[in-house]
């Protein structure tokens, strides 16, 4: 049971990330301050530095969350007979309906991430866990025949991510509406799977 201590710092922390959300969208990453960042979410300057020391260690919190989010789905559709098309469409379409929720923040939130101005080891690291949740399940597919075995996991994972930022400049761009969004990276993910030679050139 959660006690009174860790339930306030869980809602302070979602405060902080929340005035975040509102503050960078309004005004920008580079524009905010951590002082107006604290005065939103109702709280001291000094405690917004007691969980994050910098603007950026906010966004990382949230790939934190996201990392969190992709571990939930990976555990609630443990169940190994789900082919691999169908995981890896509802793995990414969490990570879209978990950054799309604001439209410039989700801007600025996968410039400082997928694109960031400068890597530091937080980057790394998310990364990594990243890697290591997705890993296994395309082992399995391995195991299972739904991928070639001679083919790097990381180059694998590649494809799909880059599929993924498609669908999420599209939508950005207006291409791809977010009721759509779900059909149209399940199509990119079946392409990728089966191969864009037509049906009578596969030997």
């Amino acid at each position: 049971m959660e006690g009174i201590r860790e339930k306030k710092k869980r809602e302070t922390r979602k405060a902080i990330m929340q005035a975040a959300v509102q503050l960078f969208s309004e005004k920008g990453f580079e524009k905010t301050s951590i002082e107006e960042l604290a005065k939103m979410a109702g709280i001291g300057k000094g405690t917004v530095y007691s969980y994050f020391q910098t603007k950026s260690d906010i966004l990382h919190a949230f790939c934190e969350d996201e990392l969190d989010s992709l571990h939930h789905e990976l555990t609630t559709n443990a169940n190994q007979d789900i082919p691999l098309l169908e995981q890896m469409v509802s793995l990414y379409m969490s990570e879209f309906h978990h950054i799309t929720e604001n439209r410039e923040f989700a801007r600025i939130f996968m410039q400082q991430t997928a694109f960031p101005r400068d890597v530091d080891l937080k980057h790394l690291q998310h990364e990594d866990s990243y890697l290591k949740l997705l890993f296994p399940l395309l082992e399995r597919a391995q195991a299972k025949g739904e991928l070639r075995k001679d083919l790097d996991l990381l180059y694998i994972t590649g494809h799909f991510y880059g599929l993924y930022l498609l669908l999420l400049s599209g939508w950005f761009r207006g291409r791809v509406q977010k009721e759509e969004a779900e059909v149209a990276l399940e199509a990119l993910f079946r392409q990728a799977l089966e191969g864009l030679h037509p049906q009578s050139l596969i030997s």
